[in-house]
């Protein structure tokens, strides 16, 4: 007799480079975005939800820090058509903004100001902590080029982050600006950034060697002066003892983008004034230092000093997304790596000025700014610092003593939920009864509740707070546990302020 072929089961995993969240996960992160959805609101910015899918046409050129197009995304052809539109999964929330504001310009308010909340998705090489979906954390304003807007999504963020439990002193906002660097590129190459390539000559690749020199600058806060000025020249050996290619700029080249990394001061006015030298003659470098100029004075006037947020010229992350001031959050408190060395926690939060992107879809120039935080970063930056309380925090459970009394236990369940108190009646096989308390100690409960015939015949039920009954099996004596019994009678008629009473 033939063999019954083997049935293939599906195995049960998670894909690569996706994860699940379950309950306290996710009412932390339900938690944190209320926060930030507060504070946002409080500044005037009204929460938009678009589709989690964008037509590949509307995102255009995806990542930003990616050179090849249609790299880093989810995408496919919509089924049944040779020529059907290609669609992908939203990789930022920043390039559906761009598409939502050019197809309803006309029914928004000018400036448009929005926040958006939601999973994002790239299809790039995981690794530890990076995921292929992750949640964002959005605000912009769209239709004003004024760097007051500028100034105040950075006073935003600080007030941001202090409302998630980020104290002050732990965490310091950055700004930078586009323009300034194009100086710098002005000083290295002799030339604007807008200078047609066609225009250079053949002495150097522009678009490659410009390019080359943002990711070298990229690396100062890992390599230093000394490693960023090898790069930018001959090349250098890595920790590894591989050796690296440079750039291949001249010393002389290389000088005015390491003065423009170290151009940071013990006040803004002494960065500012380091910046004018980097910058050299270059017009549209004063312009990016006279706006960041009038941010920090915008931003002092309102209260926002060195202590919260600081001109910084080594904010270079992503500058070629960007068309004028940046910004990112960075924390400053050490954590434990996985090998128990101590390191900063880093960035948490970015953004800044992309003038270019409604461009796209209308022909027009539409300035905006805005910023983006990491969501899954800030909670597990509060979880290092120990802000976030991981103790699950369970249902109050009705325990079920007799079958036949369903409807008193879930009467009981239904008077203690109408009070606002989570709570639940035991569904699985009673016949156990330390099942049940089993059950409820998994759920993390906080107490539960005991009828049986005899209760219930007088009015009463048993309370077992499974807290302090947890406190007293590990600490205490016979003499306390005496004293302090876990489990209490309690009339019906008293049991919601009880329970109340005991939650808090």
């Amino acid at each position: 007799m033939a063999k019954k072929d083997k049935i293939r089961r599906p195995r049960a995993e998670t894909p690569k480079g996706f994860r699940d969240y379950f309950g306290a996960e996710v009412t932390e992160r339900k938690a944190m975005l209320d926060k930030i959805a507060e504070v946002y609101h409080l500044y005037g910015f009204e929460a938009l939800e678009s589709a989690a899918v964008e037509t590949v046409e509307s995102l255009g050129k995806f990542l930003p820090d990616v050179d090849r197009p249609n790299a880093g995304v989810f995408a496919w052809q919509e089924a049944g058509e040779d020529d059907g539109d290609w669609m992908a999964l939203r990789y930022d929330l920043t390039a559906p903004l761009a598409r939502v504001y050019a197809q309803h310009r006309n029914d928004l308010p000018t400036p448009y100001r929005r926040y958006a909340m939601g999973p994002v998705w790239r299809n790039e090489k995981p690794g530890p902590g990076r995921f292929r979906q992750f949640y964002q954390c959005d605000a912009d304003t769209v239709g004003t080029a004024s760097v007051a807007a500028d100034a105040e999504i950075c006073a935003m963020l600080a007030d941001t982050l202090e409302a998630v439990g980020i104290e002050r002193g732990d965490y310091v906002i950055r700004v930078n600006n586009r323009k300034v660097l194009t100086g710098v590129l002005h000083s290295v190459f002799g030339f604007d950034e807008g200078t047609e390539d066609a225009q250079l000559g053949a002495a150097y690749d522009t678009a490659t060697k410009r390019d080359d020199v943002l990711r070298t600058i990229d690396k100062f806060d890992r390599v230093g002066a000394t490693g960023v000025k090898q790069l930018l020249t001959v090349g250098r050996k890595d920790e590894s003892g591989a050796f690296i290619d440079g750039v291949g700029l001249t010393d002389s080249q290389a000088d005015p983008v390491i003065a423009f990394l170290t151009s940071k001061g013990s006040t803004s006015k002494e960065t500012l004034a380091n910046l004018l030298i980097a910058v050299g003659e270059s017009p549209v470098g004063a312009d990016g230092i006279e706006e960041l100029r009038q941010i920090s004075q915008l931003l002092g006037a309102q209260g926002y000093g060195p202590d919260r947020i600081v001109i910084d010229p080594s904010v270079v992350r992503g500058l070629g997304y960007y068309t004028g001031p940046v910004y990112e959050a960075e924390l400053t408190f050490e954590i434990k790596d996985e090998k128990g060395r101590p390191r900063q926690f880093g960035s948490v939060a970015g953004g800044g000025r992309y003038d270019d992107l409604v461009t796209r879809f209308t022909g027009q120039a539409v300035p905006a700014t805005g910023v983006s935080i990491g969501v899954d970063r800030l909670l597990a930056a509060l979880t290092a610092k120990g802000r976030i309380d991981r103790t699950p925090q369970g249902p109050v459970i009705v325990t079920v003593m007799d079958r036949d009394r369903m409807a008193d236990y879930q009467s009981i369940c239904a008077t203690l939920r109408q009070a606002g108190i989570r709570a639940e009646v035991y569904l699985g096989n009673p016949k156990n009864f330390g099942n049940q308390l089993k059950y409820a100690d998994k759920r993390g409960s906080p107490a539960a509740i005991i009828q049986g015939t005899d209760e219930a015949a007088r009015g009463v039920v048993q309370v077992k707070d499974l807290i302090l009954g947890a406190k007293l099996a590990q600490d205490a004596t016979v003499e306390e546990w005496k004293e302090n019994p876990s489990q209490t009678e309690v009339k019906l008629a008293d049991l919601v302020p009880f329970i109340q009473s005991l939650l808090a």
